[in-house]
């Protein structure tokens, strides 16, 4: 029997999106609202992207969502420029939120970094032990035993710079409540796509948190309402991922819930017991498929973590370039307007 056919999707998914912005009454023009709706039509599709870009706590996923992230802050300075909004125009308020949130990210980005460098550091572990393993000498293996253990220990330990990290996210929360002032058309486009980057920030980096420590305390929670283009795309996969976060959590005993960490977890557990064992004839072949299983998982970990160590990077010269900007593009107006008021003093004088 065939199936039931799904009944047919429209083009957009949550009706007409120009009709949803305008019934905010913002009386936007066309142009402004195909700016708006090029935005977050544009998040939307990263939003359904990450859904299937592999598996949710891997490092290849991890490094797509800092991607996704990366490319999102680009718009934004896109969006700024497009909308024509230069710094003279912004409000007080709308500087401060800026201002704030991005050495909240950097901050963020900072801890981030701190923590893959930590793993990176215990991927030396990793590759030293695999290094006296390549021996048959009963005095390399015990040497192999003792990064392994170092390796154990570092697991078991906690990173500070990410514990502070939570500080950080509790802030950039708060700044999701919009400063109460009268926007202009522009300045309500602004806010709306700002918005949206950053509660597409706080779910990525809250997901890190969790992923990095282990602990879901941190999990991003808000349910995004339909009046945002891409509410629906973000509300499913903040649905998937924290899913699958519990689900792992309530398996794991570990300080991180990343699959590739996990599996070479498990493959020193197996190994361990072998190179104890003083009879190594009668264990030699397990020894040797164990060696081989955590020198694959080694090699899987540290690709990923240098690519997503990439993207961290990329992430905090991006943050950084647009706060150099707005903060240079301040500098020359005080200026301009400290030429100003001299000239206009002089001529006062004369």
């Amino acid at each position: 029997m065939s199936k039931p056919q799904e009944p047919h999707r429209p083009f957009f998914p949550f009706g007409n999106p120009f009709r949803m912005i305008r019934s905010k009454g913002s009386n936007l023009s066309p142009t402004l609202l195909a700016l708006v709706n090029t935005f977050e039509v544009t998040l939307s599709a990263r939003l359904r992207k990450l859904e299937t870009v592999g598996d949710i706590l891997s490092l290849t996923w991890m490094q797509y969502a800092m991607e996704s992230l990366c490319e999102t802050h680009t718009d934004i300075k896109n969006l700024i420029e497009e909308l024509e909004l230069p710094v003279s125009d912004w409000d007080e308020k709308w500087i401060d939120v800026y201002l704030d949130i991005s050495i909240k990210l950097l901050d963020i980005s900072n801890a981030f970094s701190s923590e893959l460098s930590r793993m990176n550091q215990g991927h030396l572990l990793i590759q030293c032990a695999l290094h006296n393993l390549e021996s048959n000498s009963q005095q390399q293996h015990v040497h192999a035993c003792s990064f392994l253990n170092n390796w154990r220990q570092q697991r078991r330990s906690k990173n500070p710079r990410l514990e502070k990290c939570c500080s950080f996210l509790d802030g950039l929360m708060e700044t999701l409540n919009l400063p109460k002032i009268k926007y202009s058309a522009k300045g309500k486009v602004l806010m709306r796509a700002l918005y949206g980057i950053k509660v597409q920030t706080l779910f990525i980096c809250s997901a890190f948190v969790v992923l990095f420590s282990g602990s879901s305390k941190k999990l991003f929670e808000l349910d995004i309402p339909n009046t945002y283009q891409w509410a629906e795309d973000f509300n499913h996969l903040r649905g998937i991922v924290n899913g699958m976060i519990r689900r792992n959590q309530q398996s794991s005993q570990n300080n991180s819930l990343m699959k590739e960490l996990l599996d070479i977890d498990t493959a020193v557990e197996k190994l361990c017991p072998l190179m104890l064992d003083g009879s190594m004839s009668r264990k030699e072949y397990p020894l040797q498929i164990s060696v081989r299983q955590l020198k694959t998982d080694a090699e899987k970990f540290s690709s990923g973590l240098n690519l997503l160590m990439k993207e961290v990077d990329r992430f905090f010269h991006v943050v950084l370039t647009g706060r150099d900007a707005l903060l240079s593009n301040l500098r020359a107006m005080c200026t301009a307007t400290d030429s100003a008021e001299r000239k206009t003093l002089g001529q006062l004088v004369l």
